[in-house]
């Protein structure tokens, strides 16, 4: 009986170790589970580092990039816009000028049909005196117009048209020097003291 007894208590002692034992793989297996799901969590964390890092430097070459456009924009805008108010004042110049240039011309063209019109021949012994005076003052309002027009152009970049210079106004032949004086009222009045020998000419032999 008591050896039944002693192999009984020797089973019942042995039991929990057994139990232990088929406990311990499941604690090995769930801890390497944990492990493993540790780690790839962290190379997930390490992943998504990287993946910001190059958010970061892209969102960092995008704002650079854009910078460069809004300083570029802003340079080229300020550029055309002086460039646009440059041509519009030099298209209003050169319209002004051409207005100016177009009323001249029309001025001139009045002016030569009437000097080219006189005729010193034809005009007759009794009143070459009031034709001669009429065809002198032709002559003068004809000459000052010129000189008007030749003096409002000079400076400007159509005063090329009437060949770069002018003969010296009435008002400039006043002056000191009367040599200067003199040889300038000479070439002024030229056309006019031609035309009055003709008309002389031409009264003296009727």
């Amino acid at each position: 009986m008591a050896t039944t007894l002693e192999r009984k208590q020797q089973i019942s002692i042995n039991d929990p170790q057994l139990e232990i034992s088929e406990e311990a793989p499941a604690f090995t297996e769930d801890f390497e589970s944990k492990l493993a799901d540790a780690q790839t969590q962290l190379e997930m964390l390490h992943s998504q580092r990287k993946n910001l890092e190059r958010q970061k430097l892209a969102l960092e070459d995008l704002n650079h990039r854009k910078q460069e456009f809004m300083n570029g924009q802003l340079d080229l805008t300020e550029k055309l816009s002086s460039a646009i108010t440059t041509i519009e004042r030099e298209l209003f110049e050169a319209k002004q000028e051409m207005e100016d240039l177009e009323q001249t011309k029309s001025a001139f063209t009045t002016h030569l049909r009437k000097i080219e019109t006189l005729n010193p021949e034809a005009w007759p012994k009794d009143n070459l005196n009031t034709e001669l005076q009429s065809a002198l003052l032709t002559l003068d309002k004809a000459e000052d117009e010129y000189e008007q027009a030749v003096s409002y152009f000079t400076g400007s970049k159509r005063s090329g048209v009437f060949g770069g210079s002018s003969s010296p106004s009435r008002g400039a032949r006043g002056g000191s020097d009367f040599q200067s004086t003199l040889l300038n009222g000479l070439a002024f009045n030229l056309p006019v003291i031609l035309l009055g020998s003709l008309a002389l000419i031409v009264y003296l032999l009727k």
